[in-house]
């Protein structure tokens, strides 16, 4: 059993976690390799000098079993750029609020192993999205995907920006706005949301284009295939615009064409039995609770 093991920041509060991760791993005699930058935060009291290093550009392969994210939904964003193609299912142990990615309670850490070992969960594949600048894609770098959502929005202005938008080639319209998200079902729990969208089982086949604070207050978020290819052009009173991929944020040109599709490639993201999608939904969301008292 190979694990790699991966945290943003390190908090008093993870330690004991981490620790007793590490140590339902011995037992079951697993190879473990912690993200270089992470283990270089722990202390050597948890006795990590066997265990590998691994980093954006080596370390990892498709041999890896699992891969462990300590933090909330950004820190499982941040793991997409390590895990890549590879295939590396991930699980996300939550160390702060309850998250729509990364749902396993800290508390219950050692339960990622032995429910893992008596295979009590599933494997599920999650969409990303690419984007491609054309002679701008330089600007955005090697990681041109997201698991959540891709956003054009404004940037250095109050003033809106248009956006204008094609799909599979046909004109759809221009968006008046802050903004356009173009989610996967993963994002549609994410900024989406927040903007109105609504919320996608996550092996649904489909895109969400979800504007932010339209102007033309008859513009709602659309649903559409996952096999759609999408074509942004943004105008606007300044010269610049952004575009961000899950966070990372790039300052690409006005009046270009920005293409927006599904990647090739999908995350595997483990769905134990005990921590469902509809089981955090109905945690993170409050359904099911009685208000009246």
């Amino acid at each position: 059993m190979k694990v790699a093991i991966y945290g943003q920041i390190y908090h008093e509060n993870t330690l004991d976690y981490v620790g007793e991760l590490l140590d339902e791993l011995e037992k079951e005699s697993a190879t473990v390799a912690i993200e270089e930058r992470f283990k270089s935060l722990l202390p050597q009291k948890l006795n990590i000098d066997g265990c590998l290093s691994f980093n954006e550009s080596h370390g990892l392969d498709s041999s890896f079993d699992m891969f462990v994210s300590f933090g909330g939904d950004g820190t499982i964003l941040r793991a997409t750029t390590y895990v890549r193609d590879l295939g590396i299912p991930i699980v996300g142990v939550n160390t702060g609020r309850l998250g729509f990615l990364s749902t396993f309670k800290k508390e219950d850490v050692r339960k990622v192993v032995r429910e893992f070992v008596q295979g009590a969960y599933t494997i599920v594949e999650r969409s990303l999205l690419q984007v491609n600048a054309g002679s701008q894609a330089k600007e955005i770098g090697p990681l041109n995907f997201a698991l959540n959502e891709i956003t054009v929005s404004r940037k250095d202005t109050t003033s809106m920006i248009t956006v204008e938008t094609h799909l599979n080639g046909e004109y759809l319209t221009s968006y008046w706005a802050d903004g356009l998200i173009v989610s996967t079902p993963t994002g549609s729990t994410g900024y989406s949301l927040s903007c109105g969208g609504p919320v996608i089982v996550p092996t649904a086949k489909s895109l969400v284009l979800t504007p932010i604070a339209p102007h033309n207050l008859n513009a709602r978020p659309l649903v559409i295939s996952d096999d759609t290819v999408i074509r942004l052009k943004v105008s606007g009173r300044e010269h610049h615009h952004l575009v961000s991929l899950d966070s990372r944020i790039a300052t690409l040109q006005n009046d270009i064409s920005i293409e927006v599709k599904k990647a090739n490639f999908t995350i595997n993201m483990i769905e134990y039995t005990s921590e469902s999608f509809l089981k955090t939904l109905r945690n993170k969301l409050l359904w099911g609770e009685d208000k009246r008292n």
